[in-house]
């Protein structure tokens, strides 16, 4: 008889692991999910990534507004599922949860523990300037991200990578992981390691306000934030104008060996938007106005006259 899965995701990146575990066989019993969120114009509700994955499945989809609340988790013991896996629900589950399963609860976490727990590891890495990432399937206990380690999977940060690249490269790693932990998991021939004590480290969560870039640091340190902040909140400064500070959005650089003083323009022309930073420079590839579409570098000065010497803010 197939293994009795109850899978626990809301976000794109748990997707792929849904949808590996039901075509390598596990028999998925249920979906649970975030409750739909409004958004756009009109604030309409709209489902999960992990949601939209399920129906198309079709699983039955389960959306507590809290994982704790009574009902659902009589919901949960009424499936009887063997295990629970996790990857990027949003919500610490209770150990009324954790204990119920016959093999526990399986969490899907996008680095190698116990370096980054929490909110925001892909992000986290790349502001670290780290050469490596990777996945950890671990067994989830009361604590956040604290768990004995089953298996891990590193991959190397490239130096084109961003949070959306390294996003979608995980997602696949996570998934054919989970997929290949979980039998010997079950059998016992894969047993729980702890933690090690040294190299706990924590990735809070990204705020809006933490995209907006300081031209005082050095310019490898803003070149991560670039990448970090790729979809969102997107790195970001304000240029000077006669109506007020403009924000303009970054979406690729490269570090370049000038000099200058922070945040001011070295050049707008053809060959590239460079901005000094505290140490070097930054060579802006791909900008954004407000409502506006992408621009290269050089489309972004043939529309906008953005002398030498001006400064960003």
């Amino acid at each position: 008889m197939p293994l009795r899965i109850v899978f626990m995701g809301t976000a794109e990146i748990a997707c792929p692991s849904l949808l590996g575990l039901n075509a390598a066989g596990f028999q998925v019993a249920a979906v649970v999910t975030q409750p739909d969120k409004p958004g756009g114009r009109h604030l309409q509700l709209h489902p999960s990534p992990v949601k939209q994955a399920a129906l198309a499945g079709p699983f039955p989809v389960l959306q507590p507004l809290r994982a704790r609340d009574e009902d659902f988790i009589a919901e949960l013991r009424r499936l009887q599922p063997d295990l629970i896996v996790v990857a990027a629900y949003g919500q610490i589950l209770p150990p009324a949860i954790l204990g119920l399963p016959a093999h526990g609860c399986l969490n899907i976490h996008t680095s190698l523990l116990p370096k980054y727990r929490g909110a925001s590891p892909i992000q986290t890495a790349l502001l670290h300037d780290e050469a490596e990432t990777g996945v950890t399937i671990m067994k989830m206990d009361a604590g956040l991200d604290t768990g004995p380690i089953l298996a891990m999977k590193a991959t190397p940060i490239g130096h084109e990578d961003n949070a959306e690249t390294l996003h979608h490269r995980l997602a696949q790693i996570g998934a054919e992981l989970i997929i290949q932990t979980i039998p010997g998991y079950v059998a016992g021939t894969i047993r729980p390691q702890p933690q090690p004590a040294e190299g706990v480290s924590h990735a809070g969560k990204i705020k809006k306000h933490d995209g907006l870039l300081d031209w005082k640091l050095p310019a490898r340190e803003l070149w991560n934030r670039v990448r970090a902040f790729v979809p969102w909140p997107g790195a970001f400064t304000y240029l000077p104008g006669p109506a007020g500070p403009l924000m303009l959005k970054i979406w690729q650089a490269e570090v370049v060996p000038v000099s200058g003083t922070p945040g001011q323009i070295l050049r707008n022309d053809k060959s590239g938007l460079i901005v000094a930073c505290g140490r070097d420079a930054l060579n802006v590839a791909v900008v954004q106005l407000p409502g506006g579409r992408r621009l290269t570098a050089q489309q972004f000065a043939a529309g906008h006259v953005i002398l030498p010497g001006e400064t960003l803010g």
